[in-house]
């Protein structure tokens, strides 16, 4: 517990102040967190980074995290879009994966396209929806982040009923109900702060959506690492594992934020 308490506070320090500030720093930042979480993904199925389904992963996972902005000037410079290069990408694999005679399998492009997808677009709305404000990425975190130690806390306490215990055994629906309680607690005091142009009933029923969501989030990660048979997907921040371990609520959180046109 020490462990995580100074790995959160040290990471929320250097975090924060790119939040705050935005534009290309900002940008740079989640670029540099999606090349982790994707070559943590690739370690996973114990592909190689250096190799050309990493080097069509990463390359992929590059273009759907492009901005809106960025995006537009590409598409002017090539007259292609992120669809497009997706479907190169996939072509690029499927070519591939005949030179090398099926030693790189169907599975394997199957694999090295969803974690593109799943990284691409997952921080992609991290940059596009701090663009949107930073009221709007603040409320993602508060979201996130109160969800996540409700649960925690709620479920040591009071946790008798597994949520899930197949996928992620310490998971309670105690727990569970106890994120999403908070999440509402924590959310209003922000919009008592911080009025959102929203009405509030549409604020708490965005709230428990999003708590929902962040809490599947967590589980379809705790399913990833479950099959592959690892522990932490990474050891980049100690105590917590790696980028993906601390970002997979906000990667199903913020597409469903711009998804129902919550942010904007």
């Amino acid at each position: 517990m020490k462990q995580r308490i100074i790995t959160a506070v040290i990471a929320a320090a250097f975090f924060i102040p790119f939040v705050v500030y935005g534009k290309l720093p900002f940008a740079l930042l989640v670029y540099a967190m999606a090349t982790v979480a994707m070559f943590e993904l690739l370690r996973m199925k114990k592909m190689s980074i250096f190799s050309v389904p990493g080097f069509v992963g990463f390359m992929t996972v590059y273009i759907l995290l492009m901005p809106d902005q960025w995006a537009n000037k590409l598409h002017e410079a090539t007259s292609y879009s992120k669809l497009e290069f997706l479907v190169i990408a996939a072509l690029l694999l499927l070519i591939h994966s005949v030179i090398v005679k099926n030693q790189f399998t169907f599975d394997e492009i199957g694999f090295v396209l969803l974690s593109a997808l799943y990284v691409g677009i997952g921080f992609y709305y991290l940059i596009e929806t701090r663009n949107a404000g930073l009221e709007f990425i603040i409320f993602a975190l508060l979201i996130v982040w109160s969800t996540d130690s409700g649960a925690y806390f709620i479920g040591r306490k009071f946790g008798k009923n597994k949520l899930w215990p197949e996928i992620s055994p310490n998971k309670t629906v105690e727990g569970f109900f106890g994120g999403i309680l908070t999440a509402i607690v924590i959310t209003s005091i922000m919009h008592i702060i911080y009025p959102f142009d929203k009405p509030w009933f549409i604020l708490i029923l965005v709230t428990i959506v999003s708590s929902v969501f962040g809490q599947l989030g967590d589980l379809v990660e705790s399913a990833i690492k479950r099959h592959y048979d690892v522990k932490d997907s990474g050891k980049i921040l100690p105590g917590h594992g790696g980028i993906l371990d601390r970002f997979d609520s906000l990667l199903f959180v913020l597409p469903l934020l711009n998804l129902l046109h919550f942010v904007s």
